[in-house]
């Protein structure tokens, strides 16, 4: 069921959903969260389907903040809002209400949305793109106990790591961390299975992807050891190696659908670790709605801490030639504020004597 509203109000907009609860035989709301997508034109179509595929697995209210402020003086000045209610098979297994904001009252989107949210049900934000710097300080993210960002749409996503790192607030998240759940399950599992201490480890993935980022910034942090990041051709996370003195323990992804697992002394095992669209991604997200204390821990550490190569090139540092960078790659060779052993001293001499 589709229901139209023009010029109309938040509380003309809530009429007409109990109205079509009633007409589709169904008094009770029977959902357990309100979704608000903050979005464009541009991005609607491509939220709003996720949104409903998402709500299968957790049935909700969801409502599409459009804002169309307007370009010219007369546009800017005139305040309407325009509803469309999608109910029913439209809807997946919630309600979805898209609001288009027009003139002023853009600047005031939560005003609108406060009487739409469900009573006594959390609240979820989500910025498919152009999320705010602080989006716990964004007037419609203050209504919120989970907020959603992902740094992958931003002009520079790594450097957007850096601002979700200093306006991080407890219930932020992004979905860049989600999409390395698999790989971060993996690794844990395999490294239950053998006792060993991981000296290095390396990540690989294309450029300017965060989530290459935030896998090597968890590893650095719950295993204590230097992380080196190289840049591949993707798609996305393509390989992940921990280094212990039995061997290397491998997880590779070269496709993007299957992985493969190997560790010394036990055959190659295919795992699947297959990319996942964005609906399955919030879905995981609304499965919980506390503050995630591993994402902000990681999020919070600087990516210099991380060394970066390009596949294929040796010594090769971010924004340089790799003449240029040889000396400092090799004084790098160890983690910030590890001591050098005496072979890594010989080995930085000898490549610094060789850059001169």
């Amino acid at each position: 069921m589709k229901i139209d509203l023009t010029n109309t109000t938040s509380s003309k907009i809530n009429a007409a959903l109990m109205d079509a609860r009633r007409a589709s035989g169904s008094t009770a709301a029977g959902m357990v969260l309100t979704l608000v997508i903050v979005t464009d034109e541009g991005s609607a179509y491509d939220a709003l389907k996720a949104a409903n595929d998402a709500s299968r697995e957790h049935p909700s209210r969801t409502l599409a903040v459009i804002k169309r402020a307007g370009r010219s003086p007369r546009a800017r000045a005139e305040t309407r809002l325009d509803a469309e209610i999608l109910v029913g098979s439209d809807a997946g297994s919630g309600e979805t209400v898209v609001l288009r904001m027009h003139g002023e009252l853009a600047s005031h989107a939560q005003s609108v949305v406060l009487p739409l949210l469900l009573p006594d049900a959390p609240v979820v934000v989500w910025w498919p793109d152009n999320a705010p710097l602080n989006p716990a300080q964004d007037p419609l993210g203050a209504l919120a106990q989970r907020r959603i960002t992902d740094a992958v749409t931003a002009e520079s996503p790594v450097g957007q790591l850096a601002q979700r790192a200093s306006g991080y607030t407890p219930g932020d998240t992004d979905l860049a961390w989600t999409r390395i759940t698999g790989w971060r399950s993996m690794l844990a599992a395999a490294l239950d299975q053998r006792d060993v201490a991981i000296t290095a480890a390396v990540v690989e993935g294309e450029s300017y992807n965060p989530s290459v980022e935030l896998l090597g910034l968890w590893l650095h942090n719950r295993l204590r050891v230097p992380v080196e990041r190289v840049v591949t051709g993707g798609p996305g996370i393509t390989s992940v190696t921990l280094r212990t003195k039995d061997g290397d323990i491998v997880l590779d992804r070269p496709d993007g659908l299957l992985g493969t697992l190997s560790m010394p002394g036990a055959p190659d095992r295919m795992v699947a670790l297959k990319r996942r669209d964005t609906a399955e991604l919030i879905a995981e997200e609304l499965r919980r709605l506390d503050p995630d204390d591993i994402y902000a821990t990681a999020v919070r550490t600087p990516v210099d801490r991380l060394r970066e190569r390009i596949a294929g090139v040796e010594h090769a540092g971010p924004g340089g030639t790799v003449e240029g960078h040889a000396a400092e790659h090799a004084a790098a060779e160890h983690v910030v504020g590890e001591q050098e052993t005496p072979a890594a001293a010989k080995k930085a001499a000898a490549r610094r004597k060789n850059a001169q």
